[in-house]
């Protein structure tokens, strides 16, 4: 489980920060882009949510 959880956040991570790039590189398209927003809020919500449940998981 925390393999699963290790690499769920990683990848979230990496999503909303190739997200965030891109909606600094192409600003006037992307930025005022409702759904490219909401996908990027939600990555990082999955982000934050998988490196808290490894967090707070027992040590084994």
């Amino acid at each position: 489980m925390k393999a699963y959880l290790i690499t769920t956040g990683t990848l979230f991570g990496l999503l909303t920060l190739v997200h965030l790039w891109r909606v600094i590189e192409e600003w006037p398209h992307l930025g005022t882009d409702p759904w490219f927003l909401i996908i990027t809020l939600v990555a990082a919500a999955l982000c934050v949510w998988a490196w808290r449940l490894f967090r707070v998981s027992p040590r084994e």
